[in-house]
């Protein structure tokens, strides 16, 4: 198929902007012809540097089917969520029903399965396991290295993984919250070459002076792009920008073009924009990703303007896969793969002997991953801790999946919620059942409702319990976006209702159980002072 297409070109390359027209055969750019007047601009597609699919709770085909529409032609795509809980088959299944659309996904083989001994997953991916992944051509990359305390203390499994990748030549992408200095150089010299994690400009600094690329993040939980979009224009050959969480409520409104939008209003040069967003990740990375060159394959969207980035038209290699906000793609095949052990529990086993009136509380903080550790007295009733809505004191549970034992215990404040309890099994990173609740009533049939589906979200008050059920592994459905957006919204809008004040109460709860990031968490074996890297008492004397 050959056809022409006449618009203004924005040549990141050159670093201007022309009328021209763009012709297209067999699905690769063949010609490009200067002319004398055009309307609406071309662009190389968007790339979100780092995202884990499965927390948009759609599988790829579907999330695809979305992200077209925003101009995004490609997404680098950690699946460890899957893997800790499916394994190589989980990995398997995102491929399978990647390739059942034109959308370029890059995933990588994940490094951390699971992320720390300290929990329980579903799956172990071990060196070997790891290493066939990276033969594997549709592997792009080893995943987030998460276990930067391993790396820096020369662990031999996880040398031996980054080892495979660099034999493979293939990136290795970092996870390092906090690191600094010395450590943070450290890390980054044992091959490391992306971190998303940055919460700071002073941390991106330190890891941008030791040779490091740093994805900008703005997901559904994690907002880091105020703190850190200066580096746009600072360190344009360095930046990318990534969304790594994004939940479908919020997809359907918009992805990387959005953060392009606003990183133009906030003054940076449109140019270094526009190569962070679609250049860097297509050069790091090697993707098969067409940047608006003669030669390359026809990946490119229409906008109407250079400010706002509103997407009119995105090919895909030279076919047209979205128009006017709607998707010109065909669905994927359902997929059907879950690992889910778990038994309803009895409102005993939630009940929690006080041993002291003091304990160590989670301090959740709206649009970060990381907690504050605190020590607050908790409210106690015939001898049990319980939780104290009226000053943000509630209890959270973690109930493992994977089989059947008696639940973890921890008291978190900064949900805010005045009535009621949510639970989700989308639990990074080894996805047990997590719950947050202002009685034991409502997180029983909170978390037994998440059980009875075999996985999903719930909230649960006063007799009434809502479910998004998400048979996929207990992180994803086989519905639509707008189907699973739907409902993701009822449920966000009630926990709201309850009096939880966070942007994303259910993506700030699925973050709680995450041992790599600081400072304390809870996981399925009890509370864990990330900073110490050990397991800690919840109660003190």
């Amino acid at each position: 198929m050959k056809f022409s297409i006449t618009h203004n070109l924005v040549d990141v390359h050159h670093r201007h902007v022309f009328p021209a027209r763009l012709t297209v055969a067999n699905g690769m750019i063949t010609e490009i012809q200067r002319v004398q007047q055009a309307d609406q601009f071309l662009l190389p597609g968007f790339v979100d540097s780092h995202i884990h699919i499965e927390s948009s709770m759609l599988l790829p085909c579907e999330f695809a089917r979305v992200a077209v529409i925003h101009g995004t032609v490609a997404t680098v795509s950690d699946p460890h969520e899957i893997a800790n809980v499916c394994g190589l088959a989980g990995v398997e299944l995102m491929l399978r029903n990647a390739a059942q659309t034109e959308f370029k996904f890059c995933f990588g083989a994940p490094s951390c399965v699971p992320a720390t001994v300290f929990e329980t997953s579903g799956a172990r991916l071990n060196v070997a396991e790891v290493s066939q992944l990276l033969h594997d051509p549709r592997i792009g990359y080893l995943s987030e290295m998460m276990d930067f305390p391993g790396v820096l203390g020369q662990s031999p499994e996880v040398m031996s993984k980054i080892r495979a990748a660099q034999a493979q030549g293939k990136p290795v992408d970092g996870h390092a919250p906090g690191l600094r200095g010395e450590k943070a150089a450290r890390y980054i010299a044992a091959g490391i070459t992306t971190d998303h994690e940055c919460c700071s400009k002073e941390e991106a600094l330190d890891k941008l002076a030791a040779g490091c690329m740093i994805a900008i993040r703005e997901g559904s939980a994690a907002r880091n792009f105020d703190a850190l979009e200066s580096l746009i224009d600072e360190y344009p050959e360095m930046c990318m920008l990534c969304s790594d969480d994004k939940h479908p409520d919020e997809l359907l409104l918009g992805h990387i073009n959005e953060l392009a939008a606003r990183a133009v209003s906030a003054g940076r040069d449109l140019m270094n924009v526009l190569q962070v967003a679609c250049l860097n990740p297509v050069r790091h990375y090697g993707l098969e990703v067409g940047m608006l060159r003669v030669g390359d394959p026809a990946d490119f969207i229409v906008v109407e303007d250079l400010v706002d980035f509103k997407v009119n038209e995105t090919y895909l290699n030279g076919c047209r896969v979205a128009r006017g906000g709607k998707c010109l793609m065909s669905g994927g095949d359902t997929e059907s793969l879950n690992n889910f052990a778990a038994r309803p529990i009895k409102i005993d086993q939630l009940q929690l002997k006080a041993d002291s009136s003091n304990v160590r509380v989670i301090e959740a903080i709206d649009g970060q991953l990381v907690t504050n550790s605190r020590v607050r007295e908790c409210r106690i009733e015939n001898g049990m801790a319980v939780s104290d809505p009226e000053h943000d004191l509630l209890k959270m549970v973690v109930v493992n999946r994977y089989r059947q034992a008696d639940p973890s215990f921890a008291f978190v404040t900064g949900f805010r919620l005045k009535a009621g309890a949510f639970a989700t099994s989308v639990a990074h990173d080894s996805h047990n059942i997590v719950a947050v609740g202002t009685n034991d009533v409502d997180l029983l049939e909170a978390i037994n409702a998440v059980i009875e589906t075999q996985g999903g979200l719930s909230v649960s008050a006063a007799g009434c319990t809502n479910v998004l059920p998400l048979p996929v592994a207990g992180l994803m459905s086989n519905e639509s976006c707008e189907v699973v957006g739907r409902s993701y919204r009822r449920l966000d809008g009630r926990l709201k209702e309850l009096g939880s004040t966070l942007r994303a109460p259910y993506m700030t709860l699925s973050f709680m159980a995450l041992l790599v990031i600081p400072s304390l968490k809870l996981s399925d074996k009890g509370l864990f002072d990330v900073d110490k890297f050990e397991f800690v008492s919840l109660f003190v004397d």
